[in-house]
């Protein structure tokens, strides 16, 4: 099963998501805590995260560090310290997906920090806590939408993972701890049916960052029209690592028919086109662990 539908179980064995840089290390170096998308997350728990091959302008990195400096500094942090760099077509590591809500209740969500809450620029907004990333960072190609790692990068990547502190790391409150789904969209309504959208002041340079966030990430929706939408927190509804493929906004909302991926026997996703061997990476990455780490 991909993105859009499912449960915890289900054919997610080891969820991966493909996004585009800087995104994707921004979210693995906990600087980034609501990944946004224009359809509710599928799932609940560990998520890879895997960095789609185009290369980011240094005008799309300057946008999305500003804007986060902004948006820290509104919680009194000063000091972010940004990745030194940002790798393409690499698996960068992993985060918890502990809840999805809506953006206009984030928006108003008066429990959590006014940063986070700043984050919330889409329709659904995906809660993630608990970054860890790679030693390795090692190459792989991605899919749309939310994937299954094949078996044998998993069990290379698994161990590898070192935990990351973010600048301001977020618990979000669960309404029901042991329902990984109780923290859904509508929930935050239900919860607090009088909250009102926080207006939280905004300086000139703040509405700034939020406008240049938003024109960095509006770039991909220029090269074909038929994109979905992208916005300041999250990466095209469907991104490849090899390249942005065309697709209809009908085409992504049937994309539970697996037009373009077919399931493996162990229910992993793998490419209609020729199948590469991954097994020849993992062997090295994994033996470059035990060079780290005592085996």
């Amino acid at each position: 099963m991909r993105g859009g539908g499912g449960n915890p179980s289900g054919n997610y064995r080891n969820p991966c998501l493909t996004m585009h840089q800087p995104w994707a290390s921004l979210l693995v170096h906990g600087i980034k805590r609501i990944e946004g998308r224009s359809w509710p997350s599928p799932i609940r728990g560990r998520l890879w995260i895997h960095a789609a091959s185009k290369v980011p302008d240094e005008a799309t990195i300057k946008a999305m560090e500003d804007f986060y400096r902004e948006i820290y500094a509104v919680n009194g942090i000063t000091d972010l310290k940004f990745p030194e760099h940002y790798p393409i077509s690499r698996l960068l590591g992993c985060i918890e997906v502990v809840g999805c809500v809506r953006g206009e209740e984030l928006a108003s969500w008066e429990m959590v920090p006014e940063g986070v809450r700043l984050e919330g620029q889409t329709d659904f907004c995906w809660l993630c806590e608990q970054p860890q990333k790679l030693l390795i960072p090692f190459e792989m190609r991605g899919y749309q939408r939310v994937y299954n790692l094949e078996k044998k990068i998993y069990e290379a990547a698994v161990r590898g993972l070192v935990s990351v502190e973010g600048p301001l790391p977020v618990k979000f409150p669960l309404p029901n701890p042991r329902d990984p789904f109780s923290l859904k969209p509508g929930s935050i309504s239900v919860q607090f049916p009088k909250s009102k959208a926080s207006d939280i002041e905004k300086s000139s340079s703040l509405s700034a960052a939020i406008a240049g966030a938003r024109a960095a990430a509006t770039q991909f929706t220029k090269k074909d029209e038929n994109l979905s939408m992208v916005i300041p927190n999250g990466a095209p509804d469907t991104v490849r690592t090899d390249q942005l493929t065309s697709k209809s906004l009908k085409e992504d909302a049937m994309l539970d028919t697996n037009i373009n991926e077919r399931s493996s026997n162990d229910g992993t996703l793998v490419s209609n086109d020729k199948e590469q061997s991954f097994l020849p990476k993992c062997e090295i990455f994994a033996a470059s662990l035990r060079g780290l780490k005592p085996s």
